[in-house]
């Protein structure tokens, strides 16, 4: 099982990805009192020889650590900062169906950036091949954490516990 590590701002230290540590590591926090216990998974006690406790589902660090101003290149945030569209039909997708299509093909110098992906179809990517003068509905860019974490709010929030949601949303 997992924990949920919420910053002393009571929100998640990272939303993309979530900022979920394992059982052994939420012990350690709550062990050096670097973080509070705000709920336990009630049904879960971890023994050692001379001690017991309950395992902690969320954690909040008694800490402000400072959220990251940028986020990495990942398929799963391209998809929000595409709102979940293929960018050349505007077909519905989902994260699983969803291809990383490169505006300027790989085969001719294109990088796997930012600016030079979007979301497809698997029709549209197969379709466009590597014809550099078919362009996306958006021109792609480099979004902000915050601009993808607030796209990523409009999805459904796909979580181990549902009671973390209360923190997330």
């Amino acid at each position: 099982m997992d924990c949920l590590l919420l910053n002393a701002s009571g929100l998640p230290v990272s939303v993309l990805p979530l900022s979920i540590i394992d059982w052994q590591e939420a012990i350690k926090y709550m062990v050096l009192e670097k973080a509070d216990v705000i709920q336990w998974h009630e049904d879960w006690i971890v023994n050692s020889s001379n001690w017991s406790t309950m395992v902690p589902s969320v954690l909040m660090l008694r800490e402000y650590m400072k959220p990251k101003g940028t986020v990495r290149f990942s398929r799963t945030a391209l998809y929000y900062r595409d709102n979940g569209e293929c960018q050349y039909c505007g077909t519905p997708l989902t994260i699983k169906s969803a291809t990383i299509d490169h505006v300027l093909p790989a085969s001719k110098g294109g990088k796997t950036s930012w600016d030079n992906c979007s979301i497809a179809c698997e029709k549209c990517n197969f379709t466009k091949g590597n014809n550099e003068k078919i362009r996306p509905r958006m021109k792609p860019y480099k979004p902000d954490y915050f601009e993808l974490v607030n796209k990523r709010k409009k999805f459904d929030f796909n979580v181990k516990h549902k009671e973390w949601l209360k923190y997330i949303m």
